[in-house]
This record gives structure tokens, sequence and C-alpha cells, in this order.
């Protein structure tokens, strides 16, 4: 543990996925002189169990390349080869395919891979913990800050300090530090909650992720390796407390029931895990010498599986801003390279998040003329090979205006 007054160049709240991947990614760009503290609640070597897998974009990938942490998890990460979406009701016996695509780039890389949580964290903590000029602060927990021209200061509830130039906070939706700086969130909650786990299954998935739009939300199938999915499913918050509270069996025959038995006989391949599920964006992404990224900035509707690739698109706008800015002699809380991120990254997850909500709204309708109108917009869609191959690119994070770590370029 630092003693009091230790100083760094940035301070990270939260060993996060976000936090971790930057604290990784200002190592590889800046060197051993440029300090950095990660500060967590959990100490290293704590057991961090995650039933959850990511759908990693290929820009998502091309970053972990970028910070030497693909290379861990490239042996259980599953290139999605196609995607296939269906709407219809839980009753239906028959689940036609209303959009098939194939998931690969112009390039010819796959547009997504998915990633079981566990070994992604792990990489990460393990990379973190290799870099001299990381130092993780665990067990500590960072309860406020105070920042001028000067500098910062943050408080751990231990009592003790630590000085930076640079605070940032990936400490998660409830982020403590994002409540110290008075930074206010917008959003709501749903009335729906997010369910995961894994299963396996008989027949070889041969890396087709799948996307049922049901009426309470999305049961999406996403392929691992070996003859294995995760399932990530958004149900009615009611009807999840009844599902979580089953027993094996039946909380096996509840996802039997949406499985659509394409894959064969399914059996439990790990433990079962819920969440309420919400939509929150931070009005404002900095303040003076502070940052947010990840959840912390930004919380999206699970249905598309975006959440940790807006989080590392934060790592990478942020990473880039801040080396320029130390490589020209401004010190790593310079208030024109924030509000370079601020702007480069605020629009972008706005928009995600409103598409995110929308398309949630839009499927979790079960009106006739809306499921008609649905339907016949997926055959459009479904016919028309441009659309396809904009969708692909979406899914892998390769439009717009990219960082450099997003096309695998160092910073």
């Amino acid at each position: 543990m630092p003693q009091k007054g230790s100083r760094f160049d940035v301070a990270i709240s939260g060993a996060s996925f976000a936090g971790l991947a930057l604290a990784c990614a200002l190592s590889e760009a800046l060197g051993s002189d440029f300090k950095i503290a990660v500060i967590d609640k959990l100490s290293a070597d704590a057991p961090r169990a995650d039933p959850r897998a990511f759908a990693l974009s290929a820009a998502s990938r091309h970053l972990l390349q970028a910070i030497g942490v693909w290379q861990a998890v490239a042996a259980v990460a599953q290139p999605v080869a196609g995607i296939d979406v269906t709407d219809s009701s839980l009753e239906a016996g028959v689940r036609p395919v209303l959009l098939a695509y194939d998931n690969v780039t112009q390039s010819g890389e796959p547009a997504t891979h998915i990633v079981p949580a566990a070994p992604l964290l792990e990489a990460l903590l393990a990379k973190a913990s290799d870099h001299a000029s990381i130092s993780i602060l665990a067990p500590a927990e960072a309860k406020s800050f105070i920042a001028d021209e000067a500098g910062a200061q943050i408080k751990l509830a231990d009592g003790r300090d630590i000085d930076a130039s640079l605070v940032i906070a990936a400490d998660g939706r409830k982020s403590p530090l994002r409540q110290a700086a008075g930074v206010k969130i917008i959003g709501w909650s749903y009335p729906q909650t997010g369910i995961v786990t894994t299963v396996r299954h008989e027949r070889a998935h041969q890396g087709r992720a799948v996307q049922h739009f049901l009426p309470a939300g999305p049961f999406a199938i996403l392929p691992l390796t070996g003859n294995r999915a995760c399932i990530t499913w958004t149900e009615n918050a009611a009807e999840a407390k009844r599902i979580m509270a089953l027993d094996d069996a039946g909380f096996l025959a509840e996802i039997d029931k949406r499985f659509g038995g394409k894959l064969g006989a399914i059996a439990l391949g790990g433990p079962r895990q819920s969440w309420p599920l919400e939509l929150h964006l931070a009005r404002k992404y900095v303040a003076t010498r502070f940052a947010l990224v990840g959840d912390a900035a930004h919380g999206v509707h699970p249905l598309a599986g975006q959440g940790l690739n807006l989080g590392l698109r934060d790592v990478a706008a942020l990473t880039e801003v801040i080396a320029e800015g130390v490589r020209l002699g401004f010190d790593a809380g310079d208030a024109q390279a924030l509000a370079r991120y601020e702007r480069w990254r605020r629009f972008d997850s706005a928009v995600s998040a409103a598409t995110f909500d929308a398309i949630n709204r839009l499927f979790a309708s079960d009106a006739t003329l809306v499921r008609s109108v649905r339907e016949a917009g997926l055959g459009i869609v479904d016919r028309i090979p441009t659309l396809k191959r904009f969708f692909v690119a979406e899914a892998a994070g390769l439009t717009g205006e990219l960082p450099r770590l997003l096309k695998g370029e160092p910073v």
C-alpha cells in the first residue's frame, strides 16, 4: 500500500476490464517512467468468478493484441462465423430464420469473437502485473478525491492518500468517484432482468450465433469453443425471479423451451447469474483532472453485447489523447486533452445507448402489426447484401473516427 503522498501520473479506480486495459495501454504507450496506480476493492489474487462471455469486436481484438493480452485468450476465443436472427413468440413451434448473414469483414477477419469473461480478466490482470510502471493497490477503495490546477488527491477508505495528475473512474455503474466529482447521470431502469449461463449441446454450432427476439426480450446463443454456448437472456423481471429460483432441472427446462432444438440435447455447463437491467449515461465524461471510462461513463442494454466494446473504445481514445499530450510536454490531466476525449466518446456512446434502447423497445412489442412490420423489415435486410455488410462493419467496430489502437496501430 502507498504511504501518504504517493505520487502517480494516473490513478485508476477499478481493476475492471476497462480499468486494467487502460493501465496496460498507457504503460505500453508511455513506458516505465509513466507511473500508474490501479486501485481495487478485491485483492489481486482473489477469485473473480464470472459466467458471462463477451462478443468482442474486431476493433476490440486489435486493441487487446496491441497491448499484448489477446495472445493469452486466443485459445478460448470462438470466432463468430455467422448470425441468425429470429422473431417469434415463446409458444411458436417453428422459429424461421428471418435474417442470416456471414460475420466476416471485407478484409476477411471475423467481425466478432465470443470470449469468456473470467479468462479475459485474468489475462488483463496478469499483463498489468507484468508492467513495472503499474502499481496495483488492492485491496483498497477510492472513496473521494479533490482536484485543482496543481493536481489531484484521492482519499482511500483506510485514510491514506494518493496524489496523481489525473484520476480515472473505471469503478462501475454505481461509481463512487463519479458521485464524488458531482457528475450526474441520465437514464432509467427496464422492467427486465438479464440472465446468463453456459450450456453444453449435442451438435456442433459451426460458429453461428443466434439472436431470438422473444416478447420478454432477446435470448442470445453465443458460441463458445467446443460444443458449448453462453446464453445471454433478457426476461421480464417477475418471470426472471421465478426462473432463477428453480432448481437446475427446472432452470434447464426453461432454457430448452427457448433454445430452439437445433443443436440437439442441452445440459448446464456453468453457474447462472442475473442482474437488473438499466440504461445510464453520464452527463459529462470529464471534470478537472478527472475522466470516466467504461460502465462508470455509460451502461447500455445488453442485447447487442456492446457494453465492453464501448468501454474499450473509451480506453483507446483516452490513451491516445493522454499519450499525445504527454509527448508534447503536458501532464496527464491536461484539460484540453480531456476535452478532446469527451468530444470523441460521449456522442458515440449516447447514439449507441439510444439505438440499443430503441431496438429493445421495438422487439419487445408482441402486437401483431408491429411483429408483421418487423418481420417484413428483417426480410428486406436479408435480401440486401449492402445492408448486411454495413451491419457487419458496425459489429466489428470499424466505422467512424477510430483511435489508433482500435486499428491495431501503436499509439
